[in-house]
């Protein structure tokens, strides 16, 4: 009985970690620029980076936000892991380009992102936010 017990808990844990590793939806530039600001805002890094176009740029930037987020303290990422998305506009700058202005609700600073569209999936080229390339 024991034996089918620790058999069941392992069982369950296992694919309680395999659903946590779910693809995230990147079909839509607006829906994939939401689920990386509102991963980021909640600090929850691991889903972000699945958003992000991979080039070295951007990761050393992802890098540095993660590195600023974690010098934090717990109030302030409280805030920011509590505050609610506001897009204030999304624009269309090609077929595979669309910039997302937005802010939040805890630091209404506005914001702004780019995505790409590539091999059908659209990615945050989070080196825009501070270079505007």
């Amino acid at each position: 009985m024991k034996v089918r017990l620790i058999i069941w808990s392992v069982f369950a844990i296992w694919a309680i970690s395999c659903n946590s590793s779910e693809e995230v939806d990147k079909s839509d530039p607006l829906i994939s620029g939401r689920g990386f600001i509102e991963a980021s805002l909640k600090g929850n890094y691991k889903v972000a980076e699945k958003y992000l176009l991979k080039d070295s740029t951007n990761m050393e930037y992802f890098q540095g936000l993660k590195d600023f987020n974690s010098k934090l303290d717990a109030e302030t990422r409280r805030g920011y892991s509590d505050a609610n998305i506001i897009v204030d506009s999304s624009i269309s700058k090609s077929d595979s380009v669309d910039i997302i202005y937005y802010t939040n609700s805890f630091k209404n600073k506005p914001s702004k992102i780019k995505l790409v569209e590539k091999n059908n999936e659209w990615l945050v080229d989070f080196k825009y936010t501070f270079t505007d390339n």
